[in-house]
């Protein structure tokens, strides 16, 4: 054998025997055996050498890779076996201890995803403001630059109470956006805040019910861009569907309390329901940049300030993550449908970060 092939022997000998785990084995096979390999070259060469030598040179090359394949071979075996020595050692359970005490309640899922929009907000900075479920005609629609000929005003589309003779009714809030203006104007500005809570419209089929939760941002601040509300959304969503790099679009739409207004969509696969994946995009949740007009409204000079808002409805981003097929059964109190998509109480709300 020459000194080329005893020295890549040599070589490979050592990497087949330093490589610890399959990933790094492989990585030694294409090295040697693949299309660019050093053996596959020195192979693709044999037609190269004299007539005299080629037949020995061709034997030994033949008998090399024989060796290496086998040495290749026993390696990925012996890694093989050591992992499911691992994998056995972790798994073991003693079937002489009793089960685990089963946890008696469960953590609703509605439950769970507002905590863990709470860690995932809370991490970027964002309080937690609560307000009344019961609010005035200013804070749940003047304030926020909603005309009295709003559809979202009608009596068949929103509750209202009994009020005194001449007094605008009291609404059930049909969006947590009032919160946004109590919080202005208690707290002042610079503010960040989510509004995580109960809100109710006229409205219940499959995707609808007459009482629903939603949790919307606000920040307000000097010199806050697009680019500010983008990167929150981003990161939030990357975050909350554990998807890396799950692909987020941005569509001009309009909102009455926002200017510029933007729908947020994210990409999923509609035949299988995989988020991340496939060539559709799923709207998900509004947004935009809060409205000159609402900051005036509760006493913030927008020449000085700006910020954006956004809002989506828990039990849909819910429903998306865990696969829940309808949102009807959030409200039937069926302890059957709890204990298949409730939560360990005793598990905390985890915070994935996006990469």
């Amino acid at each position: 054998m020459t000194d080329d092939l005893h020295t890549l022997e040599t070589e490979t000998a050592a990497a087949i025997e330093a490589a610890a785990d399959p990933r790094a084995l492989e990585a030694v096979r294409v090295g040697l055996l693949g299309r660019n390999g050093r053996l596959t070259a020195l192979l693709r060469d044999l037609g190269k050498t004299p007539p005299e030598d080629r037949r020995a040179r061709g034997a030994a090359l033949n008998a090399l890779r024989d060796r290496l394949a086998a040495a290749l071979e026993a390696r990925r075996v012996t890694l093989d076996e050591a992992a499911l020595t691992a994998r056995l050692a972790a798994e073991r359970i003693d079937v002489t201890l009793p089960p685990p005490p089963r946890p008696q309640g469960l953590i609703h899922p509605i439950s769970r995803s507002m905590e863990e929009m709470a860690a995932i907000f809370g991490a970027m900075g964002f309080a937690i403001a609560e307000g009344p479920d019961v609010e005035t005609d200013w804070h749940n629609f003047s304030a926020l630059n909603i005309p009295a000929h709003h559809p979202a005003r009608d009596d068949q589309d929103t509750f209202y109470l009994t009020a005194p003779a001449g007094a605008p009714p009291p609404v059930l809030r049909t969006h947590t956006s009032p919160v946004q203006v109590r919080a202005m104007l208690a707290r002042g500005v610079p503010l960040r805040v989510i509004v995580p809570g109960r809100t109710y419209r006229a409205d219940h089929d499959a995707t609808h019910s007459p009482m629903f939760h939603q949790v919307e941002g606000l920040v307000i601040d000097r010199d806050i861009t697009l680019g500010h509300l983008k990167g929150c959304l981003i990161d939030f969503l990357r975050a909350f569907f554990a998807v890396p790099d799950l692909p987020v679009r941005f569509r001009a739409s309009y909102f009455p309390f926002t200017e510029p207004s933007m729908e947020v969509d994210i990409g999923w696969d509609r035949k299988s329901g995989a988020l991340g994946q496939g060539q559709d995009w799923l709207e998900i949740l509004g947004s935009g940049m809060v409205h000159p007009r609402v900051l005036a409204n509760v006493g913030i000079d927008p020449r000085e300030f700006q910020g954006f808002a956004f809002g989506m409805g828990i039990e849909r981003v819910t429903m998306l993550k865990h696969g829940i097929p309808d949102l009807r059964p959030f409200y039937d109190s069926d302890i059957r449908w709890l204990r298949h998509y409730g939560f360990n109480p005793l598990a905390p709300a985890l915070l994935h970060e996006a990469a």
